[in-house]
């Protein structure tokens, strides 16, 4: 089965299986086990059966799930349930998600009382990506209002992400960090249809000189985490940082916006850089990509480091079927099938739907969860939706 092993990519019968693993399994799972019919919005805590072991909801999680939805009714297939299921979260964001000044909270209680105070920008930035979507698949007013009310917030404050919650020194170690950009750029590209043009290549322009020229190390071909404010590299925990996952899912962001520009060159430079953290990221004794990295061989900061997680190994296969669709480099085939069998094969739980999000390093469950905290409805079926339809085109 192509699960367990690909010799050869057969790009049709890729198509199948994720079409099939998304449609048949994992979109059932989370209708099926994440809705709160009694105070609204999801459930995300997720057992491996799908049983609710915590009724928190945390703004990023509940804010993907509505664009996942949202999402496929807008360009899949205009299914009432999907819409519901949006409408369901949507309805008790408008209600909770914000403060006073519409800055988004990080977590809710079940029944929607803040938790945690709007510490930083990415609630907003799931927020706009969230309500862009539903605004277009409802066509109600007030949610396209929302979501360009949460991108203008990301805009105003990118340049300082936690504002009052930072709890860094000021002054003593400045720092840049990739997430900003590289969501801003995938965000924007998002919302294309809510704004003007002038605006649109503003921020992409602005993404890709941060994303490729600051944060892109021309020597080593690799992608740092943060930076010094002027672009210059730090020797410190922070700067000596490699996120492999985040350094080629920034990747596919600057191939999308490639594509939509006909910009061959950015394109090719993102997939050499993609190849670049693969030969540094990749396993060699037990498969599989490191979660974090340091630059220099040093230990890294996180204990966690070692860990083979679903996002990044997830991004990579959709990274790499959109290098190959766009210019069918061998070397991009290759790597694609060195990770289509390391990921499919460890993740994917074909007994009872969804995939596990955390391995050791020796490509075992370490967490049997289907959700939690930072595990929800998103990162799954966008790969999956991704992977057909790149694997359909291409085929």
């Amino acid at each position: 089965m192509l699960i367990e092993r690909l010799s050869t990519p057969d790009f049709s019968a890729l198509a199948h299986l994720y079409q099939t693993t998304l449609l048949e399994t994992v979109l059932p799972f989370w209708q099926n086990n994440s809705l709160d019919r009694d105070y609204g919005g999801y459930f995300t805590c997720l057992d491996a059966q799908g049983q609710v072991y915590d009724t928190d909801k945390f703004i990023w999680l509940q804010n993907r799930q509505i664009w996942t939805f949202a999402m496929l009714y807008n360009r899949l297939e205009q299914r009432a349930d999907w819409l519901e299921m949006a409408r369901h979260g949507a309805d008790f964001l408008t209600q909770h998600g914000r403060d006073a000044d519409g800055n988004w909270y990080f977590s809710l209680d079940r029944q929607g009382q803040p938790l945690v105070q709007p510490y930083n920008i990415f609630s907003d930035c799931f927020a706009a990506m969230a309500f862009s979507q539903y605004a277009q698949a409802s066509g109600e007013p007030t949610a396209k209002e929302i979501a360009l009310q949460a991108y203008n917030n990301v805009l105003r404050r990118q340049d300082n992400p936690k504002g009052q919650y930072d709890k860094t020194y000021p002054g003593t170690r400045p720092m840049k960090s990739l997430a900003v950009p590289m969501i801003l750029a995938n965000l924007t590209l998002e919302l294309d249809w809510l704004l003007t043009s002038e605006r649109l290549d503003s921020v992409l322009d602005q993404t890709v000189h941060s994303v490729m020229g600051e944060f892109l190390d021309s020597t080593s071909g690799l992608v740092y985490e943060h930076i010094a404010p002027d672009g210059s590299p730090l020797d410190c925990f922070e700067g000596r940082l490699l996120n492999p996952g985040h350094g080629i899912e920034a990747m596919w962001f600057m191939m999308d916006i490639g594509q939509r520009r006909q910009d061959t060159a950015l394109i090719n430079r993102a997939i050499d850089t993609t190849l670049a953290i693969l030969e540094k990221g990749w396993d060699r004794k037990y498969g599989g990509i490191f979660y974090f990295l340091d630059r220099q061989g040093y230990p890294p900061q996180q204990l966690e480091w070692s860990q083979k997680l679903w996002w990044v190994h997830l991004e990579t296969l959709v990274a790499l079927l959109l290098a190959y669709r766009l210019t069918q480099r061998e070397d991009c085939r290759q790597w694609y099938r060195t990770d289509h069998n390391y990921t499919w094969s460890r993740f994917n739980d074909t007994d009872h739907g969804e995939w596990f999000g955390y391995l050791n390093r020796q490509g075992e469950v370490l967490l049997s969860l289907k959700g939690g905290k930072w595990k929800g409805c998103f990162h799954v079926p966008r790969a999956l939706y991704l992977g057909w339809q790149h694997c359909q085109a291409i085929a």
